[in-house]
């Protein structure tokens, strides 16, 4: 009997913008269930933003942070990485550095031929929102394969899955 090609809305590769927050946690239970569910891959990016070098005050030195928000990622990752595997959930992950982060979330989309893209919002509401959009709303629009957008968490640490187990990611 002849293979049956994958369904192009059966995702195959799932990325999942993270910046370790409550958030992007709940996202990532949400991600690893689909994950699961569709057998496909999860790849997880965190985007580290760079100071505009005109800007930078002299006491910031930019590749000392740079420095310690990348191993704050790896380390973060790692965790997570080791969570997924315990799940039997394939993933990989990049740490991307720049000042569009939407630009880095598309770049990677691109780059690693994602078919899904799961993201949380914050909830963050007030002017600043208004003014630059959010994240989240920026990727929304300029995504071209399915997108999950999920409502922030509360701000709860733990995240119970629907089997009720708790789930520490980092």
């Amino acid at each position: 009997m002849p293979e049956v090609p994958a369904s192009p809305s059966i995702p195959t590769k799932i990325l999942l913008p993270i910046d370790f927050s409550p958030s992007s946690q709940a996202a990532l239970e949400m991600a690893a269930d689909l994950a699961q569910h569709f057998h496909a891959e999860l790849y997880l990016v965190n985007v580290i933003p760079m100071f505009p070098t005109t800007t930078l005050p002299d006491l910031i030195p930019e590749t000392e942070f740079i420095k310690e928000a990348r191993t704050f990622a790896d380390l973060h990752l790692a965790k997570c990485h080791a969570a997924l595997a315990a799940r039997g959930i394939k993933s990989g992950s990049s740490v991307e550095v720049g000042n569009d982060i939407v630009g880095n979330i598309m770049e990677v989309v691109e780059r690693e031929h994602i078919d899904m893209v799961v993201i949380s919002t914050h909830g963050i509401s007030g002017w600043h929102p208004l003014v630059f959009g959010s994240i989240a709303e920026k990727v929304v629009k300029l995504v071209q394969c399915p997108l999950l957008l999920l409502r922030s968490a509360k701000p709860d640490t733990s995240v119970k899955s629907r089997s009720g187990r708790s789930m520490e990611w980092w």
